[in-house]
């Protein structure tokens, strides 16, 4: 019988430190990617978690930097009702956004649908409620549009929103002759295309029309987008539409639906503006409206890939902007610094989007 090779027995022993070591390594490595996956499968099941924290915290900052008087029921429903306008516009930007387009005629077709109330109200005489429902035909028929090109014809969402942002423009420029509608002129012929300004209290809070109805938008939206057949299907295109068709789903009537309804909810934010802002310009911040709904509807948590994303993200979106715009303003920081910030939130948006469909998907 030979000798037991005592040479060998730190080897194997040492071997099997090793083999355990790189067990508990790989046991820790496990976990933690665990962990992490949980909190990026939440983030992405809930995808209004991260601007609500963001709300929270940016309320919380400017309330203490600001004092008391930011705490105000007053100053916060002063946010909600020059949000109102945005969050109207953003609501119709998720909708295209969702399905992974983009719709950059939004500002353009409010401002062209207030120009049509206002001309039809003021110039033509025609009774309040028809010059109404000729702004949301005219925002309808923008957005079957948009719809259309992209749907049917199967043009880039970019490319046709583009081109009809400069057809509406100039469409909207050639019909008013560019003359702004006085809130005076307005108010004179007809009350109604003002009831949006109207205000009301909550105890100290002061609310308007306006805000009632945004609120009641993004909600009935939200209803309509996670418990409704439509609802589905939108997020179903957005996120494959090969997969969608392949399904059964009709992807061009699902486009169509979204762009179209778009407009409708444009010319909606027109009638908003109207009793925002009094007076009826065809040069209004088109370019700026645009800008604020896509900003709201990004920092909001809705993907600019399509397929995710809720409604009432964009609403908090549209929060922040406001919160971060009325804090630096009572803090008599530059107006630049409002900027600044709004792109950093958008960087950020995107790139946590990115880290969170790259692991959850």
């Amino acid at each position: 019988m030979g000798e037991p090779n005592l040479a060998a027995q730190p080897s194997q022993e040492f071997e099997k430190v090793l083999v355990h070591s790189a067990t508990e390594v790989a046991s820790f490595d496990t976990h933690d990617k665990t962990a992490v996956q949980k909190i990026q499968h939440f983030l992405h099941s809930t995808p209004a978690a991260i601007p609500f924290i963001v709300l929270v915290a940016a309320i919380i900052i400017f309330g203490m930097a600001i004092g008391g008087k930011f705490f105000s029921s007053y100053t916060l429903t002063l946010i909600l009702q020059q949000i109102a306008i945005v969050g109207i516009l953003g609501a119709a930007q998720t909708l295209v956004i969702l399905t992974a387009g983009i719709d950059l005629s939004i500002g353009v077709i409010m401002v062209f649908s207030a120009v049509i109330m206002g001309n039809f109200a003021v110039t033509y005489g025609l009774p309040a409620p028809l010059a109404v429902l000729a702004g949301f035909g005219v925002g309808g028929l923008c957005g079957f549009l948009n719809g259309f090109l992209v749907a049917k014809i199967k043009l880039p969402p970019f490319i046709v929103t583009l081109g009809t942002w400069y057809v509406i423009m100039a469409t909207n420029f050639i019909y008013s002759a560019n003359a702004t509608i006085r809130e005076a002129d307005v108010t004179a012929v007809t009350p109604l295309l003002h009831i949006f300004g109207v205000s009301f209290k909550i105890g100290s809070a002061v609310f308007t029309l306006g805000v009632l109805i945004m609120a009641l938008l993004v909600f009935g939206l939200w209803y309509a987008l996670n418990h409704t057949a439509w609802g589905r299907h939108l997020y179903a295109v957005g996120d494959d539409p090969d997969a969608a068709e392949l399904s059964g789903i009709r992807v061009d009537r699902v486009l169509l639906s979204a762009y179209t309804l778009a407009g409708l909810i444009a010319a909606l934010a027109a009638w908003v503006s109207i009793g925002r802002n009094g007076s009826i310009s065809p040069s209004a911040a088109v370019t700026d409206y645009n800008l604020q709904a896509i900003t709201a509807a990004v920092i909001g948590g809705i993907s600019l890939f399509g397929g995710r994303g809720s409604i009432l993200g964009t609403l908090i979106g549209a929060m922040i902007v406001g919160v971060v715009s009325m804090g630096l303003n009572m803090l008599g920081a530059d107006p630049q610094w409002k900027v600044f910030l709004t792109g950093v939130l958008i960087i950020t948006a995107v790139a946590v989007d990115q880290w969170i469909r790259k692991v959850a998907g």
